[in-house]
């Protein structure tokens, strides 16, 4: 089960680069980078808000859900176990 990260297809769908997201949302580079890649373990809803509301789209656009990843290209956010 895991969950994709779509955050780079809506940032060249809006021709925007992470770059300028960051700047809009006043997050790290860094992080933003982490969340586009996969690596990020969680993610708050503030945070979550502020990017659906820079990039005008809803939380599932960003996210979606696979109980099986498939090899199509897109990075998969790993939840952590409680």
């Amino acid at each position: 089960m895991e969950i994709i990260v779509k955050l780079d297809d809506l940032l060249h769908d809006r021709r925007m680069t992470l770059t300028d997201l960051a700047a809009k949302v006043d997050i790290t580079l860094a992080n933003l980078s982490i969340l586009k890649t996969g690596k990020a373990k969680a993610i708050r809803f503030s945070t979550l808000a502020a990017i659906c509301a820079a990039l005008k789209c809803q939380p599932g656009d960003l996210l979606e859900f696979a109980p099986e990843a498939e090899d199509d290209g897109k990075v998969p956010l790993r939840l952590a176990k409680s």
